[in-house]
């Protein structure tokens, strides 16, 4: 079996190669390519930065055209009325009748309070105006019957005296008549009783007179039981106010809602002994608006009325549209806690920021409700 030749076998030439092998190619060394001058490198980059600098001045100008007549701060959030609700009266609460962040309407019952106690209290007070106009009725009554019987009494006590004075005329004939006569004609019997009637008679005469002395004032003592009168119609008027009171406290153990909002910061549950001023609710109207504090610097051409574009920083997305309602008139520091006293010490100026109220007026999306403090950045387009 015949054996194959190997490379090894082949005959070596003087050079070192190998007969026979196929002749391998000369390197070719390589071409770099020719550097371009200086001054052409140097011209290109200043095309590059001009292009680059031409672009970022174009930009910026047409930012600046953009945004010329915008006056914007990021010191702006949602603001809005929330009312404190609290009880009027006192006791212990027996029924809760909504829950945190329920929207309610104007009226709604919000709590029911114990109001066993204020029911006694009514029906005492109209037990009380039952009393006083009972008392003022049979007053009434004697009012009338005392105009009517005292001119009368003052009549009777007048014909009472007429009729002494009668006796006493009489009297005293008898009693001049007697002393007139003779002792003969006459006895001292006769004599001691015609002096007897002239007393009697004299003093009917004074009691008649008395009598008519304290019948006289007949216009005061009408007036006395008219004033009894109008006293005990104060009475009843007393008593209908502390029935009015009672029945106001009564309708103070429902404590309602008194405007449209949303129910927040509860303070309260079933059982709790509630007292008057004490804070169990806030409750956020659903009428909200936006306070941006500006500069003073960036109030110059700003005027009520202006358009106003606010992003909110909860919802990117959403964009809102408003207008500028007023401006207040004083910067912030102005009405805080410890306004500054610039006309003591040294003085430092302090950049000024003025809350300015903006309207929203764009339709709100309940789905993304605006709790008030959110932030929030207004634009307003000053021309």
């Amino acid at each position: 079996m015949a054996k194959s030749r190997s490379d090894t076998d082949l005959p070596v030439a003087e050079d070192g190669s190998t007969q026979g092998a196929p002749p391998q190619a000369a390197p070719v060394p390589e071409t770099k390519p020719a550097p371009p001058p200086k001054k052409k490198r140097r011209t290109t980059m200043w095309i590059v930065l001009l292009l680059l600098f031409g672009g970022l001045a174009f930009t910026g100008y047409e930012y600046w055209l953009a945004n010329r007549d915008f006056e914007s701060t990021d010191d702006a959030f949602i603001d809005g009325r929330a009312v404190t609700i609290a009880p009027q009266v006192s006791g212990n609460v027996v029924s809760l009748d909504v829950t945190d962040n329920e929207f309610v309407k104007k009226g709604q019952p919000l709590i029911h309070i114990d109001n066993r106690q204020y029911v006694i209290d009514v029906e005492n007070a109209k037990a009380n105006l039952a009393t006083a106009e009972g008392q003022y009725s049979g007053f009434q009554y004697a009012a009338e019957v005392a105009k009517k019987n005292f001119p009368a009494q003052l009549d009777a006590a007048k014909a009472q005296l007429d009729s002494a004075q009668a006796l006493l005329v009489r009297a005293q004939a008898d009693y001049d008549r007697q002393k007139s006569l003779p002792s003969r004609a006459t006895t001292q019997q006769e004599v001691d009783a015609a002096t007897a009637g002239l007393r009697q008679a004299q003093a009917q005469v004074a009691s008649a007179q008395a009598q008519v002395e304290q019948a006289a004032p007949v216009p005061e003592r009408i007036a006395q039981a008219v004033s009894q009168v109008a006293q005990f119609h104060g009475q009843i008027d007393q008593a209908k106010a502390r029935l009015d009171q009672a029945l106001l406290n009564l309708s103070y153990t429902i404590v309602t809602a008194p405007q449209d909002g949303w129910i927040t910061k509860r303070n309260v549950e079933v059982g709790t002994y509630v007292t008057p001023g004490q804070q169990i609710f806030s409750l956020v109207s659903p009428q909200i608006w936006v306070t941006a504090n500006y500069k003073e610097s960036q109030l110059t051409k700003m005027r009520a009325g202006q358009p106003v574009t606010i992003t909110v920083d909860a919802y990117p997305d959403l964009k809102l549209k408003g207008h500028v309602d007023s401006i207040q008139l004083g910067s912030g520091s102005r009405f805080s806690a410890f306004p500054p006293e610039n006309a003591t010490g040294n003085f430092v100026k302090i950049v000024q920021r003025v809350p300015v109220k903006i309207d929203i007026d764009t339709a709100l999306d309940p789905k993304l409700p605006l709790s008030l403090g959110l932030s929030v950045v207004p634009s307003v387009k000053v021309q």
